[in-house]
């Protein structure tokens, strides 16, 4: 059976004396299902908001007010390395092998775990970078100053490039800080689009690669974090009021989309999929589970609660309660990477080198990827597969046509046989005559 699995991170000391939960904890794996449970915890992290990265064989913290990312080993429950940056890490993010970081004094940098390489941008942000979310293609931070810079991934780790890294364009619609920013995983560049949450009340969706701002969404309170569900079809949000808002993308009034009304109209958002009891004060952080049934938000009072989207419940139930500050949840994504090789133990960081050697382990037990496989993990249908069904429809089934043409041979050889039967019967009629 296929199970699900988060992590969870928390920030600041412990809100009450409970011995039940070591005070040390600062990191925990959860089971959601089939059944609930906590698989595993790790120590002496204090992680705040966007900080909290995981990848197949390690979990990454950036510590609260501090230029240090602690690495946990997950395969063997420990922490790998203590490691030091030149700038305090506002926040971070994963692709692939790479951690992205966006620091306090507004730059990007990048670090190759299995190689050890770190490339770091000047500060094109006026103030801290408060949010970083990778693409196949690209990698798009917020920031205080309001602003959404767009920066190319393969530029950024190119070698040997002797100029400075610059974004490719920036988005500047928002009149306040970026809070939160979610990204599809599209390769195309016309389906390409992003959703960035900001203190002026407002979200927008943006086509990151022309730059052309596609809605704005406005609701009651500002959003303090934001997701878009798997398929790229609906929006979440959660409010500082403590509200949770889901808005349809594709709905009966679409707001994406050839039907859609025009880009420039601002839509209200009025009603919310439900809402936090008050004690537990608004969602610092916001998951959606890969199929996209389940939200996870974590509380300042300790609390991670699910919100059951398939059943349409308004009603979040509680999961667990750490009794610190929930400040990250991440879910662990169920697909294999099928990469041929894992980052077992992972590089520290150095500018100096300028020679880089790959540490990785080649996986064995690495087996190609099946038809099944390959069309679960495509966006949309693949090429391939429609190949082949448009030439099943040109070419005729000869298989099928033999078969046929036996169970045709095999019709008529019995419907002559009743013929014969019948012409016996009516020659002996005829013999015989009236009676």
């Amino acid at each position: 059976m296929l199970s699900e699995a988060f992590v969870s991170a928390i920030c600041g000391p412990p809100l009450s004396s409970n011995t039940a939960i070591s005070k040390d904890i600062g990191i925990y794996t959860h089971t959601l299902s089939p059944a609930y449970s906590i698989k595993s915890t790790f120590k002496k992290s204090s992680v705040p908001v966007n900080c909290l990265a995981v990848s197949e064989t390690h979990v990454f913290a950036a510590q609260e007010g501090k230029a240090y990312v602690h690495v946990y080993a997950r395969l063997r429950g420990n922490q790998e390395a203590f490691v030091a940056f030149p700038e305090r890490i506002r926040c971070v993010t994963l692709s692939g092998d790479v951690l992205i970081m966006g620091t306090a004094e507004g730059r990007l940098m990048l670090w190759e775990t299995c190689t050890g390489r770190l490339v770091s941008t000047p500060a094109r942000h006026v103030q801290a970078v408060s949010c970083v979310v990778a693409t196949p293609t690209h990698i798009l931070t917020g920031s205080d100053d309001s602003d959404i810079h767009v920066w190319s991934m393969s530029q950024l780790l190119e070698l040997d490039s002797a100029a400075e890294p610059e974004p490719e364009r920036s988005l500047s619609n928002h009149r306040a800080g970026i809070t939160a920013l979610s990204a599809n995983s599209s390769v195309s560049a016309s389906t390409n689009f992003c959703v960035s949450a900001s203190k002026d009340k407002s979200c927008i969706i943006w086509n990151y690669q022309t730059g052309d701002a596609l809605r704005t969404l406005i609701f009651p309170k500002f959003p303090l974090c934001v997701s878009l569900d798997p398929s790229s079809r609906a929006v979440c949000a959660s409010c500082e009021d403590g509200t949770l808002f889901v808005t349809e993308l594709f709905g009966e009034k679409p707001l994406l989309g050839p039907s859609s009304e025009e880009a420039s109209t601002v839509v209200q958002i009025e009603s919310p999929f439900g809402a936090t009891p008050p004690e537990l004060g608004p969602a610092s952080c916001l998951s959606m589970s890969y199929d996209g049934t389940v939200i996870l938000t974590g509380h300042p009072r300790g609390q991670i609660m699910k919100w059951d989207i398939s059943e349409k419940s308004k009603t979040p139930v509680e999961l667990a309660n750490v009794n610190a500050a929930v400040t990250n949840v991440v879910f662990v994504s169920p697909f294999p990477t099928g990469k041929p090789t894992k980052t077992v133990h992972i590089v520290k960081p150095s500018q100096a080198e300028r020679a880089y050697t790959l540490a990785a382990q080649l996986d064995p037990l690495a087996t190609p990827e099946s038809r099944f496989d390959s069309l679960l993990n495509a966006t949309g249908f693949p090429k391939e597969a429609l190949e082949s069904a448009i030439a099943a429809f040109e070419q005729p089934d000869v298989e099928f046509a033999e078969k046929e043409e036996e169970e045709l041979q095999k019709h008529n050889q019995e419907f002559w046989e009743i013929m014969k039967d019948e012409r016996i019967v009516q020659k002996d009629a005829f013999r015989i005559g009236p009676v």
